[in-house]
């Protein structure tokens, strides 16, 4: 088929949608490769607008470590905004890149990262425009391999239908694999034909092909047992662990975006996996152990993606950044080398007991200073123990307290509405604990313009986490109990002024649940969905309850199952759960004497600093944890070339 740019026919269509920017690519460090010089060719996808995907690191990496290998070629595709959809039906455009706007369906292989499962329906509208059939089983050799990844992808089952295998786990060394496997396959001239290839990708025991797989079900509706259908098909999968983060130093080039997205920044990973053992987090339990990246890696990926991008904050990202071992040196070795210039530092949501003053003040010593953002989870001392976020109140009113004192003026706190076990009083306490940091706040900076936002979502139980097994709650009593909070938060108006609320309403969760616990009977749904004009489930102003929900009945009704089977439904220890083949290295007897514990309400410790708690992680993909301190500190570094970040004036030792 043809690989020539679609552009000629896309651009006369640019001046007639929303945001046309975000489909010219381009941008500052893309890539475009001959064609016929490669062997092997990706096409990259986050499944959302170009806004929220070109800022994704997951794909940023792929991206960089394909295009690194000279006979391969990795480019990316977003998905388009309804206005342009429309469009290119009406005039034949399929799905393409926006690197060289070549139709998707001519590359080998289609990479989806989900980082979410309400990204599914836009999914199927890239298939359906690129010509790719929506069931793997109707492809043929023309297709590409569709390959899910993405923390979405620990239970790829609603989607088993769509995509022809998925990846648990990191990436990198992963899409390597892939990528030398197809190599071979097709330099042997594709014996065996898409099967082969296939069943070479499942050998590795890292690759799971849903279509080599059949579920049995029993008449209750539960599933019975999950079996391989052919030989040299592993019974379980595993999850992907790149242990060295030093060794993978990506993105070195990172894309500066061309038109508005949702992180303005250069991002560093500064450590992945944690260990904190929040019985919610789904990405704390499938990312253990925790991997430090080095300071002088970090200092070096710093310096070289603020040369190669121009960009003036940088964020030191993981699932728990403060807790690095070595986050003091970093943040005061980052500050002391851009001290003068206008390079700020950020981290996300920090943890209050990891968080301190002197962190705060190096992170914004250059002037800038944002709010501070804490998430506490659960309203209740009572809640925080089932959830096992052991932070107090009193430690967060002291920190807060000390910031105020120290000149910050606004603080953002997280919570989860919906939690197992909670109780009305326990949503109720988060307004009290509000109320608490606006009275101390005023004390310790003297001033009543100080101001506490709370966010509010609703809780979804996910797979390999303690929770897996919970009832979901319903909507209603969600919204019920959102509605008693704002209440409470008005009750006082002299302190209730200085509160915000932004909460989400209950029923996308509850969808959201119904895919992220579902099993390939949800495959039915989310297809109808589509077809009945589903894009875009993750943005409010798109999505539909009541669509999900009426086929939802449509299509389980006749299955026997409902629902409220996958959302509300407590399971049973011994039910054989839609994910338990796919092993992200956590053993399910830890998982469910931690949900025992959740129960009776006890906490348990980071196993970073205290005696392993045999979780399984460690045994059962080979790896430990690793973490410093190194003892090292960050050097000064020259001034590089015209423009660098770094001045002669934030080099003195």
């Amino acid at each position: 088929m043809s690989v020539e740019s679609v552009f000629p026919r896309l651009e006369p269509l640019l001046p007639r949608i929303s945001k046309p920017v975000q489909y010219v690519g381009g941008e500052l460090n893309a890539t475009v490769k001959d064609w016929d010089a490669a062997s092997v060719r990706w096409a990259l996808m986050y499944p959302d607008a170009y806004e929220v995907g070109l800022p994704n690191q997951g794909v940023m990496i792929l991206y960089e470590i394909l295009n690194e290998l000279p006979d391969v070629l990795a480019e990316r595709t977003y998905a388009v905004w309804p206005d342009l959809e429309a469009l290119m039906r009406e005039h034949e455009v399929p799905q393409f890149t926006v690197d060289g706007h070549r139709p998707v369906k001519a590359f080998d292989l289609f990479g989806i990262s989900f980082a979410t499962e309400l990204g599914y329906t836009n999914m199927l509208t890239a298939l359906d425009l690129a010509g790719i059939p929506l069931h793997a089983a109707d492809r043929t050799e023309e297709h590409p391999i569709v390959v899910a990844g993405g923390h979405a992808a620990f239970n790829p089952e609603p989607i088993a239908d769509f995509v022809d295998a998925a990846v648990l786990g990191d990436g990198e060394e992963a899409v390597l694999e892939i990528t030398e496997i197809v190599r071979t396959w097709k330099a042997e001239g594709c014996p065996g034909g898409r099967d082969e290839v296939l069943t070479r990708l499942a050998e590795t025991g890292g690759v799971y092909i849903p279509r080599f797989y059949d579920v049995e079900y029993l008449p209750d509706g539960r599933i019975q047992r999950v079996v391989p259908n052919r030989d040299r098909v592993p019974f379980r999968v595993f999850k992907r662990t790149t242990m060295d983060l030093d060794a993978w130093p990506y993105p070195k080039q990172p894309l500066v975006p061309l038109a508005e997205s949702v992180h303005e920044r250069m991002s560093v990973e500064i450590f992945r996996g944690c260990t904190r053992g929040c019985r919610f987090c789904q990405a704390g339990m499938i990312t253990r152990p925790v991997r430090e990246r080095s300071i002088e890696g970090i200092g070096a990926m710093v310096q070289k993606g603020l040369e190669a991008t121009g960009f003036e904050e940088v964020g030191l990202l993981s699932l728990s950044s403060a807790d690095h071992s070595e986050i003091a040196e970093i943040t005061k070795g980052l500050a002391d080398r851009y001290e003068g210039t206008n390079t700020g530092l950020s981290l996300p949501s920090t943890r209050v007991d990891a968080f301190n003053i002197d962190l705060a003040n190096e992170l914004s010593r250059n002037g800038r200073r944002s709010g501070l953002t804490f998430a506490p989870e659960g309203g209740s001392e009572r809640m925080r123990r089932v959830i096992n976020k052991m932070v107090s109140e009193e430690d967060l009113i002291r920190t807060v307290s000390a910031a105020f004192s120290n000149g910050w003026r606004q603080v953002k706190l997280y919570f989860m509405c919906g939690l197992p076990t909670e109780e009305d009083e326990d949503v109720l306490q988060i307004a009290e604990m509000a109320k608490n940091v606006i009275r101390a706040g005023r004390q310790a900076s003297g001033r009543n313009d100080v101001r506490c936002t709370i966010s509010i979502g609703g809780f979804v139980p996910k797979p390999h986490t303690p929770f897996q097994w919970a009832a979901q709650c319903d909507p209603d009593t969600v919204d019920d109990r959102l509605r008693k909070l704002r209440e409470a938060v008005n009750s006082d108006r002299s302190l209730g002024r200085n509160i915000g609320m932004r909460y989400h309403d209950g029923k996308p969760s509850l969808i959201e649940g119904l895919l992220s616990r579902g099993d390939r009977r949800i495959g039915k749904v989310i297809e109808a969905v589509w077809r009945d004009g589903g894009r875009f489930d993750g943005w409010s102003e798109h999505f539909s309850y009541d669509r999900w929900t009426t086929k939802a009945a449509e299509a389980l009704e006749p299955l026997g199952v409902d629902l409220a089977w996958f959302t509300t439904r407590e399971r049973e220890e011994l039910e054989v759960l839609p994910w338990d083949h796919l092993d992200s290295g956590l053993d399910k007897e830890w998982l469910w004497a931690d949900w025992q514990d959740a129960l009776d309400e006890r906490e348990q410790d980071d196993c970073r600093w205290t005696p392993c708690f045999d979780c399984g992680v460690c045994p059962a993909m080979g790896t430990d944890i690793e973490v410093g301190p190194t003892g090292r500190t960050l050097l000064p570094i020259s001034p590089v070339g015209v423009g660098s970040p770094v001045k002669n004036s934030a080099l003195t030792p």
